[in-house]
């Protein structure tokens, strides 16, 4: 079936990618996704921050604001979809057009501004999952026009605290004006402390995730690192789209406003990783994202340190049947190199 899905993408390409999206979640609405969940490659099973995933390929937040369809990219056959970003009331986000495809570059530039349906709407679709299989996370984050942006992300956590199986700090879209502000050192503790507070104070137990940009300056991997610790985070999501226009891209398209993701951002993201890596000294968990497109790339991610990965910007141009296609040659890479667990190859290279 994932040639069918596939094919459905391909026509799909033909619209605006924004419109292209909305008609790909009204389609896995109403049932038309591909079934996966039920493959299973034992060696791809793994933990991750306490959580337990059947194998460690994530869907990124940005795909399914809305918790619309955690359950239909779970039977796809991720491991775990984090939905959001979600922010505490809706809000439209910026303009449109502001999605453009780079087919020439396989990449994606956007500048959705946290478009959302507020937390409200999504808590709501969160508990009417509860009790389904499968690992679901939050990624939450601030409104445009909030006097307090901390007190958001407190909100965030409060409000969903116990309908999601972890949450995700982001503060690193460069589309909200000043957010990425947040990832200085003195920002960075205030916010860490509010959250570990605004956790202590609640029931149960869920880990917490900060999203982190990959256009950080010397010296910022070492305070997020410590700040991280400090406020016992579980751990680091690594990176989120970028400001870089690298030389390399050709499409017309390269000079939009807004974050660049896809295949233009594998190789810095991953230097980036290995640095977390080294400086977190396992301490925290890594979790891999940006240019995740293949097999290779989600391997080169778990070794240099990824104890799982996320992908996104590729399913515009792979269609839903990669995700069956990473996860075979990921266990296959994995065996090749006498590796019996994910584990085993994480920060390995």
């Amino acid at each position: 079936m994932a040639g069918v899905h596939d094919l459905a993408t391909a026509v799909l390409r033909r619209f605006d990618a924004e419109t292209a999206h909305g008609l790909a979640l009204a389609g896995l609405k109403a049932g038309f996704g591909p079934r996966n969940r039920h493959t299973f490659e034992p060696n791809l099973a793994t933990r991750l921050a306490g959580l337990t995933l059947v194998n460690p390929i994530g869907l990124a937040a940005g795909f399914d604001k809305n918790a619309e369809v955690a359950d239909a990219m779970l039977s796809a056959g991720f491991g775990f979809v984090e939905c959001g970003t979600t922010t505490p009331r809706p809000q439209p986000g910026n303009p449109r057009p502001r999605l453009f495809r780079l087919r020439a570059d396989r990449a994606v530039i956007n500048r959705l501004g946290f478009n959302n349906a507020g937390q409200e709407v999504f808590a709501t679709r969160l508990a009417a999952r509860r009790g389904r299989p499968g690992v679901v996370g939050a990624n939450i984050g601030a409104n445009k026009d909030s006097e307090d942006r901390v007190a958001d992300y407190v909100a965030g956590l409060r409000r969903l605290w116990g309908l999601a199986d972890y949450f995700t700090i982001n503060i690193s879209s460069p589309n909200t004006p000043g957010l990425r502000d947040l990832q200085g050192e003195g920002a960075l503790d205030d916010l860490l402390g509010a959250i570990a507070e605004a956790r202590a104070g609640l029931n149960g137990k869920a880990p917490i995730f900060l999203k982190v940009a990959p256009d950080l300056i010397a010296g910022q991997v070492e305070t997020i690192v410590a700040a991280s610790v400090a406020h016992a985070m579980s751990g680091l999501i690594v990176a989120n789209t970028t400001l870089a226009r690298p030389a390399s891209l050709t499409d017309a398209r390269r000079d939009e406003a807004g974050g660049l993701s896809g295949a233009p951002l594998m190789a810095p993201s991953t230097r980036l990783l290995a640095e977390f890596h080294a400086a977190a000294a396992g301490r925290l968990a890594l979790i891999g994202v940006g240019g995740i497109g293949s097999g290779a790339e989600a391997y080169a991610k778990i070794r240099a340190g990824a104890a799982a990965v996320q992908l996104y910007s590729a399913l515009a141009f792979e269609g839903p049947g990669l995700v069956a296609r990473v996860r075979a040659d990921l266990a296959l890479r994995l065996q090749a190199d006498g590796f019996a667990s994910i584990a085993e190859a994480s920060g390995s290279r």
